[in-house]
């Protein structure tokens, strides 16, 4: 089963948290453990890091991905396709990529009806090192924002903090202090902080998840 304990699981947060490349671990590490998983894409918000960009990987690891209806274009405002609303139906494993901030979460309260009925984990996933996002309040102010568009309540946290293709072991273990004050604000149990597969940590060993690094801009 690994990290995920609900059927509808909804990854939400900042633009630029590095949420979708967490989608894909997490969709792909479902779909290895052996169960039947969509990765259902709804940033409608970021035109060039999408969940749909990446379904070649995802098809290949056995994931089903539901994307806009425009991704892998240049269009900046792509439709959500109606399968959406029937996959969180489904019996299976479902993880929403959503786009960030509250503009992205507004796409995601379309279907707030079937997502609440299904009780999902909604994920909060946090980067100490993102403008706007760099201290504890500012955080939970853009949670706030964002629960407030979808029409949907956070339920846990990640600290997905990451400096990009210069994220080293000091990178991640600054950044815990800082998700356990997020955690301890808001009240939502922080699951784990993620790591680059190649970094080693110095110190942290407690609550860290390593992860692939799927996502990346074109000059990494």
């Amino acid at each position: 089963m690994g990290v995920l304990t609900e059927r509808v699981n909804v990854v939400c947060g900042h633009y630029g948290t590095g949420k979708t490349n967490l989608s894909i671990n997490l969709a792909i590490e479902c779909a290895r453990s052996g169960e039947s998983v969509t990765l259902i894409d709804m940033d409608v918000v970021n035109p060039y890091f999408r969940s749909a960009d990446y379904a070649d990987i995802l098809t290949r690891e056995g994931v089903r991905v539901i994307g806009p209806n425009f991704a892998n274009t240049n269009l900046d405002t792509p439709s959500l396709p109606g399968a959406i609303a029937g996959a969180i139906e489904m019996g299976e494993r479902v993880i929403i990529d959503v786009g960030g901030d509250d503009a992205g979460a507004t796409a995601l309260g379309v279907y707030s009806r079937q997502i609440n009925e299904a009780e999902p984990d909604v994920i909060y996933v946090i980067n100490r090192y993102r403008s706007l996002t760099t201290t504890p309040p500012e955080a939970v102010e853009i949670l706030r924002e964002i629960e407030g568009a979808a029409r949907i309540k956070a339920t846990k946290l990640i600290n997905n903090s990451h400096l990009k293709s210069l994220t080293d072991a000091r990178t991640v273990e600054d950044s815990i202090p800082f998700a356990e004050e997020v955690s301890r604000l808001t009240g939502l149990p922080l699951l784990f902080s993620t790591v680059p597969r190649d970094v080693p940590l110095l110190s942290i060993r407690d609550k860290i998840h390593p992860i692939e690094v799927f996502v990346k801009t074109p000059w990494e």
